[in-house]
């Protein structure tokens, strides 16, 4: 092969323009349209050519048009604002300086797999990653502090190509790095910043590119270097591709390599958040690292980070959930592991729910749970199913302590927003509306919105999206060698003055992508209604590997063909961000209907809200807490099947019945000026109930709250001083695990004050009154343990037919006296009978100290014996 020296060509910017590069190379862009209008009025058409992507447009355009616009006057008055408008943002207080501490400021890294910040950086494949784009804008927004940590990878997601009977089939393009709005991070010398991590038998070198955000920094892993071997430069090769053996790779770079970057720069995290579990190596190298500067145990170093460590479940679904074999374990971690001094059974131990299992695989969920402070579902319901699901780490503690709190998942309104209504947000709502995005009241002026000019905004987009659909499909028929005459027809597909129905998403088998086409005659008759007609438009990918998710997109397309409703029923392939934004703009009705209770959250039904859409979804994910009946529909009532085929029946006829009694008729019931004033009246109930509670300045406040700035204290307290109350914590540990097994409850008495004086009480004859109060005392050996080391709690609430305790509360007890011998403690406490009915209370154990994160981490309870 030829030698072949590189080099990169930047574009020649006259003077007059510099602005112009910097504000090409942040992301900041992307969310706020006076940026976006500027690189159109460039050049509409070469915007559309470089695929939204203004790096490439600049290195696109000749000198003769440059030199144009230096003598464009409006267009430098345009530049020149927007470039101040950035600078100002860049420098202005925000709700970090307002309302978090004025003490040092922590730095969060925050790990994912993928990033969908925008179509022009297509290192995303769905909701996980678009959930991590704006993460990162919220973050900048408000000021966290904040830096993102991700894989670039060089082909990315697939694009989606489908062919006359609905076949799928893959393309992978590759990445352009050098006209993407990415830098490569250089050291002083000028030369690309490497870090090297370690894997069977060599070193592997990744080169680290930066994409700015806003104020946030997203680093970014690279080894497609001439460095590596061919084998090794494909780690970063695509998302989700290969086999688990380049799952594990990726996963390895993503954690220890990003971690090493970070470092790399000098970038010390103090808070590590891990979005999924495929950054949970993460934390096993946050370990090795303190554990070698500090010189302190492994014990010692997983209480130093634990504390600092964040993570984030996204989905109860198995084949969403990364787990890898034991032999696969021992080949990339058979020569790290030492460097944990640790053992190869104590390695293991750490990703099984069961650490004496050896049959059990290594599970990158229970490995970030294990290692981390705090965790979180993206969902009330999820979180409750977590719960359900991973619990049993946690021995006999019951399900609704388990530590895995929600916090829901949410959209940055502004990046989804159209530009028609964005301008009708800030006539009224005000000119910084998305500022103020978590005030309920800010919301409720969306009532003084006058419904013609709302209507006429909302028909405006949906006439964009309808453009929008033909145009893709006429490209489709092309590709596909469709006759000339037929793609004519794509001319006359949708009419904006119908109903319209938009369902895009991953195309999962429980997401049920078809469950709409189950009864043919019913929906052919909504479809082709003379009077009342609908129509539906379908997006989304299937995995390459999904062979029942495309079973269900070639299900669709041929149904459109066979029952000739393909002017009424659409699909439009190769769904993205671009398309996405179209879509949730110009709908009427967004439909879910994922197999409750496996979608953890969804996302896609709040960006179709706020653009003034309605939703109708099962009562899954976010919707249990977005649904409100005047603000939009279910699907059921929430039932759980143990049939699935009968389930998708019943729902199915749900859909239909609410469509035909409900939706439609509101749909088309207009006033004397032609509005729908019912329907827009729900419309601006569902904005003004989702609005403010389902966005990321939300989500991210609530993360910054409840876990970043916690997270913080603890970690700078464990580790000042040279992690000394890490190795006190530490210490204190290992003293109560050597002792727990001696714990025992010895004696519990019980008395009942009800108007006739204490007596004792026997509960299995005994019926007391409500207003009645309880008095216990118990003995718990404890052995050398001080008592001031541990909480001795009543645990009480109503009892199920099998006599436990369901959703019970605890009351801590206070420590009484020795009993004769020093090992043995009485400890005494009362509770209140409030409500009537068969209730239940038990005695239990907790360790207790101030440095644990929660009372249940080291997954130690004792229960009082019923021996």
């Amino acid at each position: 092969m030829p030698c072949v020296r590189s080099f990169t060509v930047l574009p020649a910017l006259p003077e007059a323009l510099k602005d112009l590069e910097v504000i090409a190379k942040n992301m900041f862009w992307s969310w706020n349209p006076e940026y976006v209008e500027l690189f159109k009025r460039i050049d509409s058409n070469l915007w559309l050519d470089s695929g939204h992507n203004p790096v490439k447009m600049l290195g696109s355009i000749t000198q003769e048009k440059l030199d144009e616009l230096t003598e464009n006057q409006g267009f430098l008055a345009h530049l020149q604002s927007s470039a101040e408008k950035f600078k100002l943002y860049l420098k202005r207080k925000t709700w970090y300086d307002q309302t978090c501490s004025k003490s040092v400021k922590p730095i969060i890294a925050y790990f994912s797999a993928e990033f969908g910040l925008h179509e022009s950086l297509p290192i995303y494949a769905g909701g996980l990653g678009i959930l991590a784009g704006d993460h990162l804008k919220s973050a900048s927004d408000l000021g966290v502090p904040l830096v993102g940590v991700g894989l670039l990878y060089q082909k990315g997601y697939f694009r989606q190509c489908l062919s006359i009977n609905g076949e799928q089939w893959e393309e992978y393009v590759e990445n352009d790095f050098y006209s993407m709005p990415i830098e490569l991070v250089r050291k002083e010398d000028g030369l690309p910043l490497t870090i090297s991590v370690d894997y069977p038998g060599r070193c592997v070198l990744a080169q680290v590119w930066c994409v700015s955000v806003g104020r946030v920094k997203l680093y970014l892993m690279d080894t497609n270097i001439p460095e590596n071997s061919t084998g090794d430069r494909m780690i970063t090769s695509s998302l989700y591709g290969g086999d688990r053996e380049l799952r594990i790779r990726q996963e390895i770079m993503l954690g220890i390599g990003g971690l090493k970057a970070l470092f790399a720069m000098d970038i010390k995290p103090t808070v590590c958040h891990m979005n999924e579990g495929h950054a949970a190596f993460m934390a096993l190298e946050r370990i090795r690292e303190i554990k070698s500067t500090q010189n302190i145990t492994f014990n010692e170093a997983v209480e130093a980070t634990r504390a600092g460590n964040v993570f984030t479940m996204h989905t109860p679904v198995k084949a969403g959930l990364d787990e890898f074999n034991v032999e696969l374990m021992e080949k990339y971690f058979g020569d790290y592991f030492p460097t944990l001094d640790i053992d190869r059974k104590q390695f293991l131990s750490l990703g099984r729910i069961l650490p004496d299992d050896d049959g059990e695989t290594f599970k990158m969920t229970v490995l970030a749970l294990r290692l981390s402070g705090f965790a979180n579902g993206v969902s009330k319901l999820h979180s409750e199913i977590s719960r359900g699901i991973w619990g049993s780490i946690w021995p006999g503690l019951p399900l609704n302590e388990v530590p895995i709190i929600p916090i829901t998942n949410g959209i940055h309104i502004k990046n989804w927003l159209s530009d028609e209504m964005n301008s009708l947000y800030q006539r009224y709502l005000g000119p910084n509306w998305d500022d103020e995005a978590m005030n309920k009241q800010l919301w409720n002026n969306v009532e003084q919105i006058p419904d013609g000019e709302f209507w006429q905004i909302h028909q405006r987009c949906k006439e964009q999206l309808i453009v929008f659909a033909r145009n893709r499909l006429k490209t489709q028929m092309e590709r596909r060698g469709t006759y000339h005459s037929e793609i004519n027809h794509a001319e006359e597909v949708l009419d904006p003055e119908i109903l319209t129905i938009g369902f895009a998403r991953r195309f999962a088998g429980y997401k049920r992508g078809n469950l709409l086409l189950r009864d043919p005659e019913r929906l052919v008759k909504m479809l082709t209604d003379p009077e009342r007609p609908v129509q539906v438009i379908f997006a989304g990918k299937a995995h390459p590997k999904d062979s029942e998710g495309k079973d269900i997109i070639k299900h669709i397309i041929q149904f459109a063909e066979q029952y000739n409703v393909k002017r009424r029923l659409v699909f439009l392939e190769n769904y993205d961000i671009d398309m996405a934004r179209i879509l949730l703009r110009g709908v009427d009705l967004w439909l879910n209907n994922p197999r409750r209770p496996l979608e953890a959250s969804g996302t896609s039904g709040m960006k179709a809200a706020v653009n003034g859409a309605l939703n109708m979804s099962t009562l899954d994910g976010w919707w249990c807490e977005g649904y409100k009946p005047e603000g939009g529909w279910t699907i059921g009532a929430g039932q759980s099947y143990e049939d699935g085929n009968y389930q998708d029946a019943v729902e199915s006829q749900a859909i239909y019945d609410v469509l035909e009694n409900e939706v439609i008729p509101l749909f088309y019931t207009r006033s004397t000026d032609k509005l729908p004033r019912a329907w827009i009246s729900r419309v601006k109930n569902s904005i003004k109930w989702i609005a403010p509670q389902f966005n990321t300045h939300r989500m991210v406040a609530d993360y910054t709250r409840r876990f970043y700035n916690p997270a913080m204290a603890k970690y700078n307290y464990l580790t000042e001083t040279d992690c000394n109350k890490a190795r006190e914590f530490s210490k204190w540990k290992a003293e109560i695990n050597e002792a727990w097994h001696e714990f025992a409850v010895k004696d519990v008495i019980m008395e009942v004050r009800n108007g006739d004086g204490n007596k004792k009480l026997n509960l299995k004859q005994s019926q007391l009154k409500v207003g009645s109060k309880l008095s216990v005392r118990t003995l718990v050996k404890l052995g050398k343990i001080d008592p001031k080391d541990i909480s001795v709690e009543l645990y009480y609430g109503p009892v199920d037919a099998w006599g436990n305790i369901r959703h019970g509360s605890a009351i801590r007890m206070d420590y009484e006296e020795p009993a004769g011998s020093q090992e043995e403690h009485w400890f005494a406490g009362s509770m209140s009978c409030k409500n009537a009915g068969q209730h239940g209370v038990a005695v239990r154990v907790l360790p207790m100290h101030n440095d644990l994160v929660n009372p249940y981490e080291m997954g130690l309870i004792l229960w009082e014996s019923t021996n």
